[in-house]
């Protein structure tokens, strides 16, 4: 086996080799007469099948398994001469060249490298920020919303109609074909006009009435109502009005504290320094999402050279293009379909958004060694399992997706990422600066 190495940088390998078919066959044997001795085949004794018969049920599978451990035997002989070690391969080898002729298979492998990033001087890339002042002003604005959500539901004293964002308390039956329905009624129902929470039409036709009014209104119930007898059937309805409730006129005061914190030693002055730090963090989280990271970002991608795994780059690039082609149109998708010249277009114009997504990645894994920064399992899980609560999903099955399409590394990258940049920008101390 002749075997030839060259350097093409210092993250990428290509490997030459030619392989007698000679030394092919001789596997393909070695791997007949294995398998002879695991086999039953009618006729023969159980693990005395012939080569040449288990060559014939199998050849097509022996040829594929001799050349793949050739091409192995050949890649290992070719770290070995070139000093490589295999915890510095990454991804998976890119076959340039194939050719299989009478006597000799030609191969071009090119194997890509972790590369080596030297990230010295990091520290003055670290961009410098004014922390964000919280103003009385947004406190009391804090205050006063806080104040209006937990605050009672009053009736209303005034003698005034109905309005949009009123509390209607009511009786109602509704009737279809001047007969009442099933689930058509209740009794002392309590609805937010201007909610959207009963059909459309409802709501709208209760403004303007008084305490003790009784109406009949029209309504048409929507054609994909979940109920059939009602789908797409024109009602009617009568409402009596018997209430009119509001919201209480807000209280700011030591007792809205205790009811916002669930504490009972809380005071509205530790309640406004609560809402201080809440805004504050607020803001410092927009100003790093908005401004700081991606300033870091920049900065430590044009400051630092190294070349890059083509396979790696390769596999972004495919990500990529795939999640730009899920936004174009029917006829844009149809024009790509089948047209190799589109398709590398398509490739082509995210190579640079690729190549510095690549180069970003590198950087941050070398940066988070340094700074000894990491993120286990375990955090992932807890973030994935609090925004799978928090959007009213089942955080076993949110988490279970993610393993499932292989999402968990780029989380966990991400998160990583949030963590060493918020150390450098000392983001946890900001607000005692």
């Amino acid at each position: 086996m002749e075997i030839k190495t060259e350097k093409i940088n210092n993250a990428n390998v290509l490997i030459k080799g030619e392989i007698p078919t000679s030394e092919v066959e001789a596997k393909v044997d070695k791997l007949a007469k294995e398998a002879g001795k695991q086999m039953k085949v009618d006729g023969f004794r159980k693990g005395k099948v012939p080569a040449h018969i288990v060559k014939k049920m199998y050849g097509e599978k022996l040829q594929e398994d001799a050349e793949g451990e050739a091409i192995r035997d050949m890649l290992n002989q070719a770290y070995a001469e070139a000093g490589i070690e295999p915890a510095e391969i990454i991804g998976q080898p890119i076959f340039k060249k194939y050719e299989k002729g009478d006597e000799k298979i030609e191969a071009e492998i090119q194997i890509c490298l972790r590369p080596q990033v030297d990230v010295e001087g990091y520290e003055k890339l670290v961009p410098s920020y004014e922390v964000p002042e919280v103003s009385e002003e947004e406190i009391e604005e804090r205050l006063k919303t806080l104040a209006e959500q937990v605050a009672p539901l009053v009736s209303l004293e005034e003698d005034r109609p109905l309005q949009e964002g009123d509390t209607a308390v009511f009786d109602f039956t509704g009737y279809l074909d001047g007969e009442p329905f099933e689930g058509g009624s209740a009794q002392d129902f309590e609805l937010q006009i201007g909610s959207g929470q009963f059909i459309p039409g409802f709501e709208e036709q209760m403004i303007g009435m008084k305490k003790g009014e009784t109406k009949r209104i029209k309504v048409t119930f929507p054609e994909d109502y979940q109920a059939p007898n009602l789908a797409g059937k024109e009602t009617e309805f009568e409402i009596t009005l018997k209430d009119i409730k509001v919201k209480a006129e807000p209280k700011i005061d030591d007792e809205l504290a205790k009811a916002i914190t669930k504490k009972e030693d809380a005071t509205l002055e530790s309640l406004k320094e609560q809402l201080a730090e809440q805004i504050r963090t607020e803001k410092l989280n927009k100003l790093y999402n908005e401004e700081l990271k991606p300033k870091l970002l920049d900065a430590l991608v044009e400051a630092f050279e190294f070349d890059l795994p083509e396979n790696i780059v390769e596999q972004e690039i495919d990500n990529l293009a795939n999640q730009k082609a899920q936004s174009l149109s029917k006829e844009e998708l149809e024009a790509i379909q089948g047209n190799a010249e589109k398709i590398e277009e398509l490739r082509e114009s995210v190579r640079d958004d690729a190549t510095r997504s690549v180069k970003a990645t590198f950087i941050v894994d070398a940066l988070a060694k340094k700074e000894n920064v990491d993120v286990s399992d375990q955090e992932v899980s807890q973030v994935l399992y609090y925004e799978a609560l928090m959007a009213g999903q089942d955080p076993e099955a949110l988490l279970k997706y993610y393993q499932k399409n292989n999402l968990i590394p780029a989380i966990k990258m991400g998160m990583i990422e949030d963590k060493l940049f918020g150390k450098l920008l000392d983001l946890d101390n900001a607000g005692k600066k």
